[in-house]
């Protein structure tokens, strides 16, 4: 069934596209913008830049990255989705843009549609998902976290309300029995700097932001949230592991146009970053922020688009997820 409405998705993507494939007749002869709706610092900013920097010499026009921070990613995405569709307006967006407005209460002149207001152009990367602990406690296992949590409240951060991590964080809660009360922040960066701080003692997060803080200790790394040991970091058990069953969330980064962008942008984009993600260089950055490329095809980045939303819609109610 989700195959089924990708290609209904694309197919109204390319017919949309049609009028405008004249227009787009020697694209790029401008600057080109790519929109990342949160502040400067995080995972997906600096996955944003990377590109930027390398199309820009690809494509012969300057290619900027403005940061458009605020309600989760609501503000930034809305902004794309109402630009002009002729590939001079792009969004690099994570998985929160699936998530954020099925938690939010976002007001009609913010809202998008995840369906039918955008082209799907590329699914950049994953990223596994690991809970972390901070010097405000002492924990260093998922257990000792659990033992604790009994004898007094323990707290997690989030990059924000309807992010993947804030999911997460409540799924864990229900299939654990725990308790971790969510604090929400407006983006990785902030929300990792008052973890390592001692604010806040736990944190949902990605691994690249982590690493650097992990050989003096001051951050541990308890679990991770796929099904599987994650090649970034192998010695970290998953959650399943440790008895949390089902607690499986990955986050990912896309690009996505307006809706209607022309095909011949969508598939001049596309070939360049399949080529882009596959330079030394950039498979090195990538490791760095802790995203392992994907690639492929436009349908690709669609269909992963529409099981999340499917998915999360379902979660979210079920958990009754709403923003703190």
């Amino acid at each position: 069934m989700i195959k089924k409405r990708v290609w209904k998705w694309l197919a109204a993507c390319v017919a949309a596209g049609v009028a405008a494939t004249a227009a787009a007749q020697g694209w790029p002869v401008k600057p080109i913008t790519i929109v990342v709706a949160y502040p400067a610092g995080g995972d997906t900013d600096a996955l944003a830049r990377v590109f930027a920097e390398k199309l820009q010499t690809r494509l012969g026009q300057p290619v900027l990255v403005d940061n458009k921070p605020g309600a989760s990613g609501v503000i930034g995405s809305s902004y794309v989705a109402k630009a002009a569709p002729d590939g001079y307006t792009l969004l690099m967006a994570p998985s929160t843009f699936t998530m954020a407005q099925l938690v939010l209460k976002t007001a009609p002149s913010a809202a998008y549609d995840v369906r039918g207001g955008f082209t799907p152009i590329i699914q950049a990367g994953v990223q596994p998902l690991f809970i972390v602990a901070g010097p405000a406690t002492k924990v260093r296992t998922l257990k000792e976290a659990m033992d604790e949590s009994k004898r007094a409240e323990l707290a997690y951060a989030s990059p924000g309300s309807g992010s993947p991590m804030h999911v997460l964080g409540e799924m864990f809660n229900k299939a654990a029995g725990a308790n971790f009360r969510h604090v929400p922040y407006r983006g990785v960066a902030p929300a990792l700097t008052d973890v390592a701080g001692g604010h806040v003692p736990l944190t949902w997060v990605t691994y690249g932001p982590v690493e650097p803080y992990l050989a003096d200790g001051k951050l541990r790394i308890l679990g991770v949230a796929q099904a599987e040991r994650t090649p970034l970091a192998p010695q970290v058990p998953t959650l399943a592991e440790q008895g949390y069953k089902g607690v499986e969330v990955t986050a990912w980064n896309g690009l996505y146009g307006p809706k209607g962008l022309p095909a011949d942008v969508v598939s001049k984009l596309n070939t360049q970053l399949n080529e882009i993600i596959r330079l030394p260089d950039v498979a090195a950055k990538m490791k760095t922020l802790g995203v392992l490329p994907v690639g492929g095809p436009p349908a690709k980045l669609a269909s992963t688009t529409i099981a999340d939303l499917e998915r999360f819609t379902r979660v979210v109610k079920e958990l009754n997820i709403q923003a703190d």
